[in-house]
């Protein structure tokens, strides 16, 4: 752990000009009486680290000093591949590998556009959950399992549907979507994705499995999230839409449902007949209402019913 931080406090050093012992303690969040003993370390191991006085003081490198740590290791070169997504690394146990990953590259780079990273970090910034969403914690066996998966270990899991089976699957890959983590993994001839919350229990073998190189994990994904949707989309509703409802709709249905529908041409006050892929009745009709007078529905009448029912009770209540 002490080693790990003498080379990242290296490498802020040689990144960072003079720096003060309250921002490289800040940096490597350990307290600035821990900076003094590491700098200290640094000198008796011959490291030229010196401290210069005054109002813009702090520690720096003699001129012309260059560390030699800055190749990368292999965890911290796959770590760096994930660096615009620092919660989902950290969730997966890749946070201080990517810390020291990017510390290396910035260390390495000449001197005028050393401070690219801090340029593009306060310009851009990559806010992966939705609106009104509590971040949600990682599945207990993540980090374990993105390990299998780095090292193409095989692993035993008890999964929990509407029994708990066991499986054992060689790990393909992981997808975070929409707050969740899936497992993309291969049972006998199967590839097969899994919930990672839904798993029980995990055991990582000793064995290792041989990878299909011509797998393309977001290929596969995309083929497989489109067939999803279409297996849920099992029944169709017909509606009308005001041209407020048509700009509406793709915030309330599956955006397939909405590329999908069937449209008639519209009338002459604008609303548009729409015979819409749809889950279920009752889906339907949670996600319709959203939309209020901007819609109504024409079939089936069970829904029909329902969305009226609705509207007469929401009468009632503002009468």
């Amino acid at each position: 752990m002490r080693a790990s931080r003498l080379i990242s406090l290296v490498l802020l050093l040689q990144a960072g000009g003079t720096v003060t012992a309250g921002e490289l303690a800040e940096a490597l969040e350990v307290s600035e009486r821990t900076i003094y003993r590491d700098i200290l370390a640094l000198s008796a191991a011959g490291v030229p680290v010196y401290a210069e006085q005054g109002r813009a003081g702090g520690y720096r490198l003699l001129d012309g000093y260059r560390t030699k740590l800055n190749g990368l290791s292999r965890a911290e070169a796959e770590a760096l591949f994930l660096s615009g997504l620092p919660g989902p690394a950290r969730d997966m146990g890749l946070g201080d590998a990517l810390a020291v990953a990017e510390l290396k590259v910035a260390a390495a780079l000449p001197a005028p556009i050393r401070d690219a990273a801090g340029r593009a970090r306060q310009r851009f910034h990559l806010d992966v959950p939705g609106w009104f969403e509590d971040p949600a914690q990682p599945p207990p066996w993540l980090a374990e399992l993105a390990r299998a998966v780095w090292d193409d270990r095989v692993v035993r899991l008890r999964y929990e549907r509407r029994e708990v089976v066991t499986r054992t699957v060689e790990p393909y890959g992981l997808v975070l979507k929409n707050g969740a983590w899936y497992l993309v993994g291969r049972v006998g001839g199967d590839l097969r994705v899994y919930r990672v919350d839904r798993i029980a229990d995990l055991t990582v073998e000793a064995a290792a499995f041989t990878r299909d190189p011509a797998f393309d994990l977001a290929a596969f994904w995309a083929v497989r999230a489109d067939e999803f949707v279409r297996r849920v989309l099992a029944e169709r509703v017909t509606i009308r839409v005001t041209p407020t409802g048509l700009r509406l709709l793709r915030h309330a249905v599956e955006s397939l449902a909405v590329r999908e529908a069937v449209h008639h041409p519209a009338d002459e006050q604008g609303r548009v007949v729409l015979e819409l892929p749809v889950e279920s009745v009752e889906v339907a009709y949670t996600q319709l209402l959203r939309l209020g007078p901007e819609v109504e529905v024409l079939a089936p009448d069970r829904l029909r019913k329902l969305m009226s029912d609705a509207a007469n009770r929401m009468t009632e209540l503002y009468r």
